[in-house]
This record gives structure tokens, C-alpha cells and sequence, in this order.
């Protein structure tokens, strides 16, 4: 595939010549979106805040955030909420998270299935957390928890009477000696209440002790994403998303000859022209009938979409000078006249016109500027590609082949070539078929002696006389 399939302009050809394909195939990822949301209950969100004074390094809320969604703290919310079917904390860990914010705050979010249970959730466990880090801090009655920090501010406070009376054991004479006895006992006292400062400031039982909810959880009002219309509209640009990369990576894949020497060296024979063919719908198709052929119409899938735009071209009068140019290298190419099978593949309705139009230009008789003195006598046949059969050779032999551009692979075409050889039958020259925009027509130089087109006819398998 050339580099057309990566242009913008390609996505505009593919939603304007299959803009109903992908109007279905998006309601149809919007109805999967909407038969999911089935499988997902609605969800409400709610979030309580839970403050930690004083100063927190990023480690220490990364550690008390992953304390609020501990088993410990969801196992004590589950039981003091007494939910029916929640037997414990298991069932509502998937349901609780929490995240360190900015100002030392813990935002404790709950999940649950109405709004009312949501902010019951998240301020039962913000009131759990705020327990248990407390208890972890020391902040309890218990008689045990004053054995640490505790007793040592007690001993200080004791250090600090005993110098008192030392100092004042010293006497308030003016000697010497107790002038540096007090001096050295009250920078003693001085290092001591630093050291404690020190201490208070650093012990994490004063910042842990003071954690508080910041009020309780605002009651949800909208759904926990993903919502069914998250859903139905992810489904509707999903689908629309995988089909329009669906034809591009048909078209990417696509190896189709689309220009005129391809398909002339594919065939191993001379390219005698470029014909035109009116851009338009034949009333009646044999292969048009059907359910499936009318919802292939319905869709839009009848016709490719990865073929340029039809160019304008001129008016009846220059489209049938192809053809006559094309009838005239053909005769220049004949030794003399005989008769030639025009091989078609079945399916290429463009080429199947365009054949039908040679064989009249040929009927019409050769043109006053050819030097042949009669015309080959052509008849049409279609051949399947998949299994390309040609009448046999009878009086005379030689094969015209018509085909439409960027219809056939180089595979298909070489098939074709095969099964004129195995049917006896040299093929003298290719001619390529191109769809256009017609113009109004205009008086014509020579009107041909038929004015109705031969229609194609299918070779039989067989084999038959040409």
C-alpha cells in the first residue's frame, strides 16, 4: 500500500464513503458499553480528612497512610459498623484507600453502594485510624506507656531540684570557689531543659497524639467513576475508533495493482491504453439480489473506499477516441484480422463496461487514420479468479485482457495470464479501465454503427469456440 493510507485525507475518505458502517458499528460499541455497565453496580465515593500536626517528613504520611487502610483499622471500622453481610474487614479492603495530601493531611476515601454508607465508611475509618495511631503513640491511660519518655522527664525534673539545693548549699559568700560552683550548676540546669526541649520536640507521641478529623465526609452526589455514560460513550469511541484502524490496516495490507505498468507486467503483455468509465450505478445486477447483498448496500460496503476520488474527465465524444485508439493499436499489433476472447475478471464491473464498450468501437469498423483493413472480431468473457478458466482455442486465438484499476493483486493477474496460456491463447495486449465523472456529452465525430454496447457473456468451463 502507498503512503496515502497514513494522509488525513485518507480518514476523511473513510468516514465519507463508510460514515454508515461506522455509524452502526458505533451503536453497536454503545450498547456493549451499556450491557457492561450491568456487570457494574453504581458506586459512591465519600472522603474524610484527617489532620497531623506538627512537622511530618514524606516517608512518616507515606507510613500513616498505608496505617488508615491497614487490616487492623478496617477490621475495628467493619465491626463498629455492624453492616449485614459484611462478616469483617476483608470485604470492605478493596473499598478503602487513602493518600497523603499537601498540609500534613490523610484523605481516607470509602466506597460503597449508596451515599449514605459511603460517608458512614470513610468517617468510621478516619475515627478507627486516629484511635490506633494514637494507641501506637502512647496516648492511653495505661500506667505502662510512662516507663519511657515519661519517667526520664521525671529524673530531670529531679536533677533539677538537687541542683537547686546544691547551689544553694554553696553559700552566698562572694569567694571564688562558689561563684564557679553555682556558675557550673547553672549551665548544668541550662543544658538539661535544652536537652528535654529538644526531646519534646522530637518524640512523635506529641505530633501523633494531636491527630483530629477534620470534620465528617462530604455525602457524595454523583457515581464513582466508571459510570454507565462513561461506559456507553468509552464503548460508542472504542468500536468507531477500532473500525476506522481496521480499514487502514486493510488498506496497509492491501496489495492491489494500481497503476498501469504494474498491471501490464503482471500480465507479461503490452499495455495498449487507458480507457474511461462513467462513475455509475448499473440499475440491475445479477449479483446485487439478496439479503446480503442489500444489507451490503445498506452499509455502504458495495463499493471500496480506498481508491481516490473519480477524476473529471471529458465528455462521451473523448471517451469513446480512447476506446478507438485502443482498437487502432490493437489492429497495428494483429498481423491480420481474427478473433480475440476481451477476458474480464468477475466481479469488475468497471472493466465489464469497458469491454462492453471496446467490443462496439470494435464492431464500428477500423478508423480512417488506421492502416488495417479490418478489425479483430472480440467477444467478451468473465472469468473467476480464484479458479480462472478460459475457453479453449478454436479458429484463431489471442486474448485482449480488461481490468480495472487497484482490482486485482499481482497474484490474481498472473492466475488469469495462465489460464490463457493453458487455453492456447497469447495475450496480445491489456487494457486498464479507470472510473470518472462524466460530462454533459456533446455532438460526437462518428457515431458508431451499434449504438448499443455487446454484453459480456461468461466462458464456460468447457471450453467453447472463440
Amino acid at each position: 500500500m502507498s503512503d496515502d493510507t497514513i494522509r488525513l485525507v485518507t480518514i476523511g475518505r473513510i468516514l465519507h464513503r463508510r460514515w454508515r458502517l461506522l455509524v452502526v458499528l458505533t451503536a453497536v460499541g454503545a450498547l456493549v458499553g451499556y450491557g457492561a455497565s450491568a456487570l457494574f453496580p453504581p458506586r459512591f465515593t465519600a472522603s474524610a480528612s484527617v489532620l497531623l500536626p506538627g512537622q511530618w517528613e514524606e516517608r512518616a504520611l507515606l507510613t500513616q497512610a498505608e496505617i488508615a487502610t491497614s487490616s487492623t483499622v478496617v477490621d475495628r471500622a467493619a465491626a463498629a459498623l455492624g453492616w449485614t453481610g459484611v462478616g469483617g474487614g476483608g470485604a470492605l479492603r478493596d473499598r478503602v484507600s487513602a493518600k497523603a495530601a499537601d498540609g500534613n493531611i490523610i484523605k481516607i476515601s470509602g466506597t460503597a453502594g449508596t451515599p449514605e454508607r459511603a460517608q458512614r465508611l470513610s468517617d468510621q475509618v478516619a475515627r478507627q485510624f486516629v484511635t490506633f495511631a494514637a494507641r501506637i503513640a502512647g496516648d492511653t491511660s495505661d500506667p505502662d506507656a510512662t516507663t519511657g519518655p515519661e519517667a526520664l522527664r521525671q529524673k530531670v525534673e529531679e536533677t533539677n531540684r538537687r541542683i537547686t539545693d546544691l547551689a544553694n548549699a554553696a553559700g552566698p559568700g562572694q569567694s571564688v570557689e562558689s561563684v564557679q560552683a553555682r556558675t557550673e550548676l547553672e549551665k548544668l540546669r541550662t543544658a538539661l531543659q535544652a536537652a528535654m526541649k529538644k526531646l519534646d520536640q522530637a518524640d512523635p507521641a506529641v505530633n501523633k497524639a494531636g491527630m483530629v478529623v477534620m470534620g465528617p465526609a462530604a455525602r457524595p452526589t454523583g457515581e464513582a467513576p466508571p459510570t454507565r455514560t462513561q461506559l456507553v460513550v468509552g464503548g460508542a469511541l472504542l468500536f468507531f475508533l477500532l473500525a476506522v484502524v481496521g480499514h487502514l490496516a486493510a488498506a496497509r495490507v492491501n496489495r492491489r495493482l494500481r497503476t498501469e505498468p504494474e498491471i501490464a507486467a503482471a500480465l507479461g503483455s503490452t499495455l495498449l491504453g487507458t480507457v474511461d468509465v462513467p462513475d455509475e450505478r448499473p440499475a440491475h445486477r445479477p449479483e446485487g439480489r439478496g439479503p446480503r447483498a442489500r444489507v451490503r448496500r445498506l452499509l455502504g460496503v458495495d463499493t471500496r473506499w480506498d481508491v481516490p476520488a473519480p477524476r473529471l474527465s471529458g465528455d462521451e465524444a473523448d471517451r469513446r477516441l480512447r476506446y478507438r485508439r485502443v482498437c487502432d493499436r490493437l489492429r497495428e499489433r494483429l498481423p491480420a484480422p481474427r478473433r480475440l476472447l476481451v477476458v474480464v475478471p468477475d466481479g469488475d464491473e468497471v472493466a465489464r463496461r469497458a469491454a462492453g464498450q471496446l467490443v462496439a468501437e470494435a464492431k464500428s469498423g477500423p478508423s480512417p487514420s488506421s492502416s488495417s483493413r479490418g478489425g479483430p472480431m472480440l467477444r467478451v468473457v468473465e472469468v473467476s479468479v480464484s479458479r480462472p478458466t478460459v475457453p479453449a482455442r478454436d479458429t484463431g486465438s489471442g486474448a485482449l485482457v480488461v481490468i480495472g484499476v487497484g482490482s486485482r493483486t499481482a497474484e490474481e493477474l498472473a492466475g488469469i495470464a495462465e489460464a490463457c496460456a493453458d487455453a492456447g491463447h497469447e495475450v496480445v495486449g491489456t487494457v486498464v479501465a479507470c472510473t470518472v465523472r462524466a460530462r454533459p456529452a456533446r455532438a460526437v465525430g462518428r457515431p458508431p454503427d451499434s449504438a448499443a454496447p455487446a454484453l459480456a457473456v461468461r466462458g464456460h468451463a468447457t471450453g467453447g469456440s472463440v
